[in-house]
């Protein structure tokens, strides 16, 4: 049953559909993020400003020159330590990624994500797919399908119904800033208390 829905939505995705999906935070609006037409469709949808990037998932660390022109130095420990899990990492992105994903700031946001379904979307689809949060701009993610269901209707092209998301945190966002770590939002994983990170400082961003 995961297996056909995986597959369904996949068909969907190269199609340009918009797939909802769980996450290890909240439920995500899956797009071709290489497809312009699926991208505007998506903001349209979450009525979110285009200066606002989207986030993209890939499969593992080793796809990540898929999306990204380079890797920081500081962030190798990071993706070693943490990924799959709930820390995304803002990354010089590559030249031919879409000005609509990345809000033309130049940077992709990436990570790799531990949820079964998750993964198997990404691995399934053959490369990365947008996970941006299942809501509204500025209105709280939908944690299970009936509340994608409840904010989207039939605007959404398929829901992937993963049950609830345990998450209460969205994932914790991390950047570079004059060569030194920042954490740009607060969440799911804890870099302040971290031994080996004592050197970032904190700079969050409330959305």
């Amino acid at each position: 049953m995961v297996e056909s829905s995986v597959a369904e939505a996949v068909v969907i995705l190269r199609r340009g559909g918009v797939v909802a999906f769980p996450t290890e935070t909240y439920y995500g609006l899956a797009v071709d993020p290489g497809n312009e037409n699926a991208l505007k469709r998506l903001y349209r949808l979450k009525r979110r400003e285009p200066e606002k990037a989207i986030l993209v998932l890939i499969e593992n660390s080793d796809k990540i020159t898929s999306v990204a022109a380079s890797v920081p130095d500081q962030y190798i420990p990071l993706m070693a330590k943490y990924w799959p899990g709930a820390l995304t990492m803002i990354f010089p992105a590559k030249k031919s990624l879409s000005t609509i994903l990345t809000g033309n700031t130049g940077t992709v946001a990436v990570r790799v994500s531990p949820h079964p379904l998750a993964r198997a979307l990404v691995q399934t689809f053959g490369k990365a797919v947008t996970a941006t949060s299942a809501n509204l701009s500025g209105q709280s993610p939908a944690r299970s399908a009936s509340e994608v269901r409840n904010t989207f209707g039939d605007r959404v092209d398929y829901i992937i119904d993963g049950g609830q998301t345990i998450a209460g945190r969205c994932s914790t966002l991390v950047g570079i800033r004059k060569t030194k770590l920042i954490i740009l939002r607060e969440g799911q994983v804890d870099l302040t208390n971290d031994s080996n990170f004592s050197s970032l400082s904190s700079e969050a961003v409330r959305e």
